[in-house]
Parts: C-alpha cells; structure tokens; sequence
C-alpha cells in the first residue's frame, strides 16, 4: 500500500511521504490563494475552493479557510463555512446538505497514537468525520477525529465533540453532551 491509501484507510502512515507533501503543498497554495483575494474576486475564491473540495451546490466559505489536503473534503449542497474553518482531512470529511459551520469552527480527522513510542516514530494516523444534513456548530467548537453527527443536530458554541450523536439533538460543552431533544415545538 502507498502511505496515501494507508492514510486514507485509517492505518499508521507517514506524513512525510512525497505524495503527500506534494498534496498538501498544493492545497495550501490553493487555499492561500483563495483566503488572499477580495470580496471584489469572489467569484475566482469561490472556483479556487471548489477546486480543493468535492462539493455540491452553494458551497460557501469565508476567508480564511485551512485544511490539509482539501480532497478528502466531501460537502452536500448548500454547505456555509464562515470565517477561520479549519479541517485537517488527513481521513474523509464527509458533510451533509444544508450545513452551517459559525467562526473557528475546526474539524479534525488527524490524530497521533496514544502511546509514546508509537507517537514519536512520526508517523500518524486518520479517522472519519460524518456530518449529518440540516446540521449547525457553533463558532470555536471542534469536531474530534471519529466523530458522526446525525441529521438536524445543533453545536452548541465553543463546544468539543469527541463522540458521535444521533439526529434531532442540541449538544454541548467540554467534552459535548446533549442538552436537549429537538422537537417540532422548537424555533
């Protein structure tokens, strides 16, 4: 296996693989680019990000956006990142229809091995993120590696996901828990 199909299948890889650097150069470049330009260009940041991530209608982001390899970004329609997104997509990012990140809003599907050893060797590894569809987070919260968020689930600010949650839920807090069931009665 190359490191990049290791990576993307959730074993130990190394980063520093040529491919790899290669690819996440590009994407940097890509997205430095992007983040660089004015309201006035809009229209060429919006190509320049669609061409780092596989998206459907309306994607939307506000400068400044970050993320690895870009690639392993797979958005629905109708997705918005606001200012200061950052995914590290080392492993498939995965966001459903009608999505709204608010500010610093930060996924993660990077992760290093618990054990020392292990860790200090330098290679590393990736797990999935699933975002649901109808789904809102709120700004500074981060999204850990591994983490699936049904559909219409509501983040709570600042908040840190290191669980999945299943549909129709307002989460919260450090680590995230639910603070309520969403019902038809809610605005």
């Amino acid at each position: 296996m190359t490191e990049k199909e290791k990576m993307l299948a959730g074993l130990m890889y190394n980063p520093s693989d040529p491919e790899l650097t290669k690819a996440r150069y590009h994407a940097r470049l890509t997205f430095q680019k992007a983040n660089a330009l004015t309201e006035a260009d809009r229209a060429e940041r919006d190509a320049l990000y669609n061409s780092l991530i596989e998206a459907g209608q309306d994607l939307c982001i506000e400068p400044p956006f970050h993320c690895d390899y870009g690639s392993n970004i797979k958005a629905g329609n109708r997705v918005f990142m606001n200012y200061g997104c950052c995914i590290l997509d080392v492993a498939t990012v995965t966001i459903g229809d009608n999505v709204m990140f608010a500010p610093n809003v930060q996924l993660y599907s990077a992760t290093h091995p618990i054990d020392a050893k292990s860790r200090n060797s330098g290679k590393e590894l990736g797990k999935p993120i699933t975002i649901g569809n109808n789904v809102w987070i709120g700004g500074n919260s981060t999204i850990c590696p591994g983490v699936t968020l049904g559909n219409n689930v509501v983040v709570g600010a600042g908040s840190v996901v290191t669980k999945s949650f299943p549909d129709d839920v307002v989460i919260a807090g450090n680590p995230a828990r639910v603070i309520k069931n969403i019902t038809n009665n809610d605005l």
